[in-house]
């Protein structure tokens, strides 16, 4: 079993002194990544196969990865399943200390780290830094939450003890995507390792130097083999999820993969964590303001170029309202600079990489061609790299891949629909149901898609947004099992009852 693809080129090498990516480019003076931490140490990469990495400004060449191999990963596995006693044993203040000092190092370098994960994937340099930080607070987080309740007494016998304890899995694998590394990967770093359980992590191939500069920063402050780290891309991550060793899979990133990797888990019996690829829908009931809804559609849609989890990719307009919305939406989506990610005055940057740029422009030209109309946007402008302008469609259908599959681009795709009631049909179909937003001047309505909306998050007049310790499970093929917030640290352990009596005494 190989994991679905998350890189571009992938090609076999004699050595690891790669003349060229396999197109006739040299690449043996790029900077390669060619380590992986294991026992607490970093490692030379031992393997040949070699993924080559391009800039998504001008698509040259950037950076060479030497994934790990089969035996770099079981080597990993092995230094977590060895450390794993005494690290669930470690007092929960001291593993907590350890991820206080961690977000600190990540805090003191997130100018650094988001200038990789701006190089790296396109993200505008000032997102990219807030996402370093970001990272920061979930460490500190969980080192706040995860000294909670560990269990719970039982009413039981007189002269008998009972109790309910929840103790970490083992040995976790976590892998993580790469259009929001620092976030994802630090939610469930801190959660596995907070609860007792030791890690191996496999940052994604098309976000694998910044995955790499926080694994490690991370790594830094913990015990040798608590938290193991794995460059590589999907036969790295196969063999990772296929070890007999690894008692849970946390995944973030597309649904083939969490497929995939729910099949190859659940063959042995061990448990997943997956969140997945997402369709989600915006719904503008009537009575809105025709501004304020697109400025709502516009931060969903094209927020990090449309590249992340939760941005809108289905708009389910009420007639009503239809003309009024496009018109300024159109307006805000040809205002937007597109360019240069580390110019402050930029607001849409490139997508990650050229295959990207492929896929959102074939589901726009499909749509276009089965009758949507493009109101702005629509092609690319001819400039090297893997940009994609602001695009708005009309007249968009249930049938369009641009209504039913991950677009991943910087696409408002719009419906029109005659009643709020049809609205809410159409945003909860298809095999997505990881979030919805609803934009309604209407309680009632509000508290209808509330109830029947069947996904993970439902959002009422605010297409980003929420108080920390929110847990959500997505629905279908938006994966299973929480992703965040407390219910994350109850899914990082297992239960386990104790039923304590006193022996008689001897005779």
């Amino acid at each position: 079993m190989t994991l679905a693809p998350d890189s571009t080129a992938t090609h076999a090498a004699p050595s690891p002194d790669v003349p060229d990516d396999g197109t006739g480019v040299r690449t043996d003076g790029l900077p390669r990544l060619a380590e992986h931490r294991v026992g607490g140490t970093v490692r030379p990469a031992a393997g040949t196969r070699t993924l080559v990495r391009r800039s998504p400004l001008d698509g040259t060449p950037t950076e060479v990865v030497v994934p790990a191999t089969a035996q770099e990963v079981a080597a990993a596995v092995a230094a977590a399943h060895e450390a794993r006693r005494a690290w669930r044993r470690t007092a929960p203040g001291e593993r907590a200390a350890a991820l206080r000092q961690a977000a600190a190092a990540v805090r003191a370098s997130a100018d650094e780290l988001g200038a990789a994960l701006t190089a790296a994937t396109g993200r505008l340099l000032g997102s990219s830094v807030e996402s370093a930080l970001v990272a920061a607070e979930l460490l500190d987080e969980a080192a706040t939450t995860g000294l909670g309740p560990t269990g719970r007494t039982l009413a039981g016998a007189a002269g008998a003890v009972d109790v309910v304890r929840r103790e970490p899995h083992g040995v976790v694998a976590i892998i993580t995507p790469w259009n929001d590394p620092y976030p994802a990967a630090a939610g469930l770093l801190a959660a596995a390792l907070v609860t007792g359980n030791t890690v191996v992590h496999k940052p994604s191939e098309r976000s694998a130097r910044p995955g790499w500069e926080l694994a490690r920063r991370i790594a830094d402050h913990l015990p040798a083999g608590v938290l193991e780290v794995v460059n590589g891309d999907g036969e790295t991550g196969a063999a990772l999820v296929a070890d007999p060793r690894v008692a849970l899979v946390a995944q973030v990133g597309s649904s083939a993969t969490g497929r995939a990797i729910a099949t190859a888990a659940g063959a042995r019996g061990a448990r997943v964590l997956l969140e997945n690829g997402g369709k989600d829908p915006l719904v503008v009931d009537t009575g809105v303001d025709p501004a304020w809804a697109a400025q709502q559609i516009a931060i969903g849609a094209f927020t990090n170029t449309g590249q992340l989890c939760t941005s809108v990719e289905r708009v389910y307009l009420h007639e009503d309202v239809a003309d009024a919305v496009l018109a300024e939406l159109v307006a805000l989506a040809e205002a937007m600079p597109v360019g240069d990610p580390t110019d402050p005055a930029t607001r849409l940057g490139p997508l990650v990489d050229e295959a990207q740029a492929e896929v959102v422009a074939a589901h726009v030209a499909e749509a276009v061609g089965a009758g949507a109309r493009c109101l702005t946007g629509g092609a690319r402008d001819g400039r090297p790299g893997s940009f994609y302008p602001p695009t708005v469609l009309d007249g968009c259908t249930a049938d369009m891949a641009v209504m039913t599959e991950e677009t991943f681009g910087p696409v408002a795709a719009v419906t029109r629909v005659p009643d709020f009631a049809t609205a809410l049909r159409l945003a909860d179909a298809g095999r997505y149901g990881l979030a919805a937003t609803v934009l309604t001047p209407r309680l009632d309505h509000a508290l209808q898609a509330a109830e029947d909306l069947e996904v993970g998050t439902v959002k009422i007049n605010a297409v980003f947004g929420g108080a920390p310790g929110g847990s959500a499970d997505p629905r279908r093929d938006s994966g299973a099992g929480a992703g965040y917030g407390p219910d994350l640290l109850a899914a990082m352990t297992v239960l386990k009852a104790v039923h304590l009596e006193a022996a008689p005494p001897a005779r």
